[in-house]
């Protein structure tokens, strides 16, 4: 039996349509969740092309368990979940329970949808490093990543939040790059003695250079590092939504439309029109 899903298509703007795919089927620590709501990243449009024809992209989803997974763990058929695992844009995924979080009523589905790969990459960067008192900086803050990176920085307790670079005049403990480029070399610059840089996105699409010696410095260690750490983002999943819940975290949906719009939506990324994510109201399976 086939699902409505949005497919790769090298050929289609921003590489991907709205087709169908073949429903998917759950291993036995899988739940089965009918989609209500996706959320595009940009760099989910920017590398669809490379991926083969007809596959179902995407990681973000929101919705309701149609079916519990078989050993027994997770979530009941019937929950309200947010999700993150391959082959979200669809009518139906399959997800990992370790990767879903029951969503609170207080919360909308289409604002959960907003939250799994931006805000689990924001939160899990923030807690690589002390920042209780600590200054940290956020470049491209304008982002889905950015734009909940402050947020949690501040929550975190951090003494000050700095975003970009402009009038930045004393060192900063820890800088989340999202640019890359230029921008990665001149926040290296910025770092204090002891602090970590992390490279987590390269908007900029631009190769970064470092004069000779810059990286070298006296004192406590400088770093710079990155990593992309998804194992079991569950309970990550689930204090967002928690903070959404209790009103500490704007889930920034900066852009909403159903899904017949994807092209739409992809190319007001690109281009950096939207502030925040963009959430797609997808059209439920007319069976069960």
């Amino acid at each position: 039996m086939d699902m409505r899903a949005l497919v790769v298509d090298p050929d289609a703007p921003g590489s991907q349509r709205l087709g169908t795919a073949a429903e998917p089927r759950p291993a036995p620590g899988q739940l089965v969740l009918d989609v209500r709501h996706i959320s595009l990243n940009r760099g989910e449009i920017l590398f669809a092309g490379q991926r083969p024809a007809g596959t179902v992209h995407g990681y973000d989803a929101a919705g309701v368990v149609v079916r519990a997974a078989a050993d027994g763990t997770g979530p009941a058929a019937g929950a309200r979940v947010a999700a993150f695992g391959a082959g979200a844009w669809a009518q139906r995924m399959t997800v990992d329970v370790t990767a879903a979080a029951e969503v609170p009523a207080e919360v909308d589905l289409a604002d959960a949808a907003a939250l799994p790969m931006a805000g689990i990459t924001a939160l899990r960067t923030l807690r690589s490093r002390p920042i209780l008192g600590r200054r940290v900086l956020i470049t491209g803050a304008a982002g889905g990543v950015g734009r909940y990176a402050v947020q949690l920085a501040a929550l975190a307790g951090a003494h000050e939040v700095v975003i970009g670079l402009e009038g930045v005049d004393r060192p900063v403990d820890l800088i989340l790059d999202t640019v890359g480029g230029a921008q990665l070399a001149a926040a290296w610059a910025l770092l204090a003695p002891g602090g970590d840089v992390q490279s987590i996105g390269w908007a900029s699409g631009e190769p970064a250079v470092f004069v000779p010696n810059s990286l070298f410095s006296v004192g406590p260690v400088k770093t710079i590092s990155s990593f992309g750490d998804v194992h079991e983002v569950g309970p990550d999943l689930a204090t967002l939504l928690g903070f959404v819940a209790a009103g500490r975290l704007s889930p920034e949906v900066g852009w909403r439309g159903p899904w017949e719009r994807v092209t739409e939506a992809a190319e007001a990324l690109l281009e950096r029109r939207i502030a925040g994510k963009a959430v797609l109201d997808v059209e439920p399976p007319t069976s069960g």
